[in-house]
């Protein structure tokens, strides 16, 4: 039977990973400027300075760009929470820089789609701040977890960010949202990689317990919800247009990383160990 390693072991253990990881996010991150995806000369007043207010004619998007753009900074406005969720099981060492550096890279996503809506008048600005109000006042508390479920668990939600923003590409009739959501793409996908190596170097420390927490992550897991102002839910208008399925979570989100960590062909798992990837048989390609 493994021991199993308390969450103070586990922060120590993988302190040179986390380090390894860091450097190494830094090193091959490509520098970019929100400023730079913004079409500034589209940019007018609104009536309080002396200028238009908006209406729905001023929007050149389609209805699922909009509503895909929408999703993605009302989640990223909501940052302060996430980091204080993060934050709260990593706040020590190196741990903590990279709260500081995964923080830094997601306010970003919030500055350039919050311009580009704003700049291009591609959505109701008043009804996108109602939004933004109720949704941060509702905010974001994930249920208690161990260390180990909250590393599966930003990998997954990383992994499923990237997919929700590369589908938003290929699907987008604009140029300027497809390369957007692009970019934004490849900042989650490096995200993903850096939490999914952590989980990895988990699994050799601590096979069992590492398994178990996938396993209860897997169960459990669901993409942040934002409620429109249609009273809809963006799990269901995501759906609808075929940027984010929930049933599609096994192929696209789970089913890589599960073969990225060889859950399905290790060797080491103890009786718990095998127990949590018999509840994970469904997945197995």
């Amino acid at each position: 039977m493994q021991n199993a390693l308390s969450d103070r072991d586990l922060l120590e253990s993988l302190a040179g990973e986390v380090e390894k990881n860091l450097a190494r996010h830094i090193a091959v991150a490509a520098e970019w400027q929100p400023h730079d995806y913004v079409p500034w000369d589209d940019g007018r007043n609104f009536a309080f300075l002396g200028g238009t207010d908006w209406d729905p004619t001023q929007s050149e998007l389609s209805e699922v760009a909009k509503t895909a753009l929408t999703v993605s900074v009302l989640i990223a406005d909501n940052l302060p929470a996430y980091h204080r969720e993060l934050g709260k099981y990593l706040r020590t060492g190196q741990w903590w820089r990279w709260v500081g550096r995964w923080t830094a890279e997601e306010n970003r996503h919030e500055i350039l789609i919050r311009n580009y809506l704003m700049v291009t008048r591609a959505v109701d600005p008043i009804e996108l701040e109602r939004m933004r109000m109720a949704h941060m006042t509702a905010g974001f508390r994930r249920p208690a977890m161990r260390l180990l479920e909250v590393l599966a668990a930003s990998a997954f939600e990383e992994a499923a960010a990237a997919v929700r923003h590369r589908t938003t590409a290929r699907v987008a009739d604009d140029v300027v949202v497809a390369t957007i959501a692009d970019r934004l793409a490849a900042d989650d996908e490096l995200q993903t990689v850096f939490f999914a190596n952590l989980v990895s170097a988990a699994l050799d420390l601590a096979p069992d317990q590492t398994v178990r927490a996938i396993a209860d992550r897997i169960a459990d897991f669901h993409v942040p919800t934002v409620q429109l102002a249609d009273g809809r839910t963006s799990d269901e208008v995501l759906a609808e247009a075929g940027i984010y399925d929930r049933a599609k979570e096994p192929e696209l989100v789970f089913g890589p990383l599960l073969e990225q960590w060889n859950i399905f062909t290790r060797t080491d798992f103890g009786e718990e160990g095998e127990k949590a990837r018999a509840e994970l048989a469904h997945l197995r390609p």
